[in-house]
């Protein structure tokens, strides 16, 4: 089970000033390349790491087959953030997909080198990232990524979802969860909010 804390600190009430970010990233030309719990395991693995060695924290998240949603603070600029974000799992999931001799998958993430000698590409090179400034819309937000398989009609239930934070914004989460949340960290400016009371 991963530890779901970036900091110690508790994250500035969300607002014009102190926005949380929704980031997206799409995988190069929207390949399934997370189509096995084997690189959903590295991916999770891989934004852990991530979290903690940018000091960033990570709200909600879920990981699809051919993208993933995470709600983070503002502790960084996005770009900084998907450069973590995005930066990491690459090698993880590229290293994975080498030692394996999976060259069929990394045939299809081939890419042209981009000046720094990359030769593979997991992500398409358009990551979003969309401020949230009131709790609200952070509150519609995970509802939607939550609801992300879901609508792709992996499951029926959001928190039969292995790969996302449904359960734990229920205040549900299993033992072996993949990667928690870092609920504790965030600071409500209205009662009720919180995840699991709403």
């Amino acid at each position: 089970m991963a530890g779901g804390s970036a900091s110690t600190l508790l994250m500035p009430t969300i607002c014009r000033d102190h926005p949380s970010w929704f980031i997206t990233s799409v995988t190069h030309d929207r390949l399934l390349v997370f189509r096995t719990d084997s690189l959903k395991q590295i991916v999770s693995a891989a934004l852990d790491e991530a979290r903690h060695s940018g000091c960033f924290a990570i709200f909600a998240y879920v990981i699809m087959p051919d993208h993933l949603h995470i709600i983070t603070d503002g502790a960084r600029k996005p770009s900084d953030t998907l450069r973590f974000l995005n930066g990491i799992s690459s090698r993880r999931v590229i290293g994975y997909l080498k030692q394996g001799l999976y060259t069929t998958s990394l045939a299809k993430l081939r890419d042209a080198p981009k000046g720094r000698r990359h030769v593979y590409s997991l992500w398409d090179g358009h990551s979003q990232a969309l401020p949230i400034y009131s709790e609200r819309f952070l509150l519609q937000r995970a509802h939607y990524l939550h609801q992300n398989p879901v609508r792709a009609g992996l499951v029926e239930l959001a928190e039969d979802y292995r790969w996302s934070s449904a359960r734990c914004w229920k205040r549900w989460p299993r033992e072996d969860e993949p990667l928690l949340p870092d609920l504790d960290k965030m600071v409500w400016r209205k009662p009720g909010y919180e995840p699991g009371e709403a």
